[in-house]
């Protein structure tokens, strides 16, 4: 039986999709002739892998070239109606090689990291909580309204766009939870509900995909570049997430330190001890680092705290008390989800091997805090370009070794090829060759 049954007949052409190592979402579409298959397939070239953000080449040092093919396979339970687009369908693709999985395919680093927190007993929850700003389509970058933090103009003033979003998300099985403008000049976060990792990176990449294609369709463009204008607020990607065994949330524990579990706390320790190589993932653009500044709700420092929107990681209090989540603020939408998603896991499962102690609590502003202080109570700065982040990364055994050889040498040459480029531009120049990219 077709795996095509379900949808329109008038679908003309199936959109194969990846996302690789300078998180610029790809496709090649299939020609829907007939809807007896039910393998879907394309060839791309192994040195897609190898692509910088700037430019459409292999970086050096990347152990890839144009010799070599592998194959992106269409994973078919993702396969969806693209509201937007109509005649075409999507599926998020799994790169394979010799039948087997390619040890360079980011989709396939996050599904061996939900394997190996499985042999843990481990399901992980997550979703991604995106800013985006909604600018005017002309040379000039102005935004379509000067509106500030959730003010109901500016909801009148995108309804049209906002709701035409929303209802394409949904339309593609996603769980839009909350709206509302943010603090800069059209400046939009629309947040979408939880779901297993695998398919909350899925999420991501169709909500970037959908916002950017709907605000086209309305003569005006999105982006999700970190910092686009100097004086107005960034646009950060958090990561809220949960820790789940045998169907329940084991966050929260009444009786535990902090309200949290061992095994959460032995986690959120790992991601924080982790926290300065894996911004090498998780903000890996030179643009990223323009973001991440005191007092900016963006985690400048390496610390948590409870309800504590400064500090990296922020452990979230429900109404009754209990704790269902933490959420990640060092984090935007110029990472690729798969990876980050992926390396955070490993961090996680890495302070639950070793038991990593979870430092006290930071209910401060850690900016407002001495620097001799912050030295006492252990609160470090963290990165503050990509290229100290990418050495921290180097030099992170735990986390490279789970990348593998292949796929941590292609990143780490990409990254290093951005940031040589990218590190001379001022900002002008930097935010008009990104501005369209994410």
């Amino acid at each position: 039986m077709s795996v095509l049954k379900e949808f329109s007949s008038d679908n003309k052409f199936l959109r194969i999709v990846w996302c690789d190592n300078a998180n610029i979402i790809r496709s090649k579409s299939l020609r829907l002739h007939s809807k007896a298959n039910s393998i879907f397939y394309v060839g791309i070239s192994k040195a897609q892998q190898a692509v910088p953000v700037i430019y459409d080449g292999v970086v050096p040092d990347s152990l890839l070239g144009p010799v070599g093919e592998v194959y992106l396979k269409a994973d078919n339970s993702t396969i969806t109606q693209l509201p937007y687009a109509p005649g075409h369908l999507r599926a998020m693709g799994d790169m394979y090689f010799n039948d087997e999985p390619w040890q360079y395919c980011t989709r396939g680093y996050l599904r061996r990291m939900v394997d190996h927190a499985g042999e843990y007993g481990l399901n992980i929850k997550a979703s991604f909580e995106n800013e985006f700003y909604l600018l005017k389509n002309s040379d000039n970058l102005e935004s379509v309204d000067s509106t500030p933090f959730a003010s109901t103009l500016s909801m009148d003033v995108n309804h049209e766009v906002i709701m035409d979003m929303v209802d394409s998300v949904e339309a593609q099985g996603m769980v839009v939870e909350q709206y509302y403008p943010e603090a800069g000049p059209g400046q939009q976060e629309i947040t979408i509900g939880y779901d297993d990792v695998l398919r909350a990176a899925d999420n991501q990449i169709m909500f970037r995909e959908t916002v950017n294609a709907v605000a086209l369709k309305h003569g005006i463009k999105a982006s999700f570049l970190p910092k686009i204008f100097p004086d107005s607020s960034g646009s950060g990607c958090h990561l809220h997430m949960s820790l789940w065994k045998n169907g329940e949330n084991i966050t929260h524990d009444p009786s535990g330190k902090w309200k949290l579990s061992k095994e959460a706390s032995y986690f959120i320790a790992g991601v924080l001890h982790h926290l300065p190589s894996l911004m090498a993932i998780t903000t890996p653009i030179s643009n990223s680092y323009k973001r991440i500044k005191p007092h900016s709700w963006s985690g400048k420092y390496k610390c948590w705290g409870l309800d504590n929107r400064e500090a990296s990681i922020r452990v979230v209090s429900e109404p009754d008390g209990s704790i269902k989540h933490f959420e990640l603020k060092t984090l935007d939408a110029a990472a690729n989800p798969y990876l980050a998603l992926g390396a955070v896991i490993r961090a996680g499962i890495d302070g639950l091997d070793n038991k990593f102690k979870l430092p006290y609590p930071v209910q401060s502003d850690p900016g407002d805090i001495g620097d001799g202080e912050r030295d006492d109570l252990g609160i470090e700065e963290l990165p503050s370009c990509p290229v100290d982040a990418l050495e921290n990364l180097e030099n992170n055994i735990t986390i490279m070794n789970s990348l593998g050889k292949g796929l941590s040498a292609a990143y780490l040459a990409v990254k290093r090829e951005e940031w040589r480029i990218l590190k001379d531009l001022n900002m002008d120049e930097e935010v008009s060759c990104l501005i369209d990219r994410y």
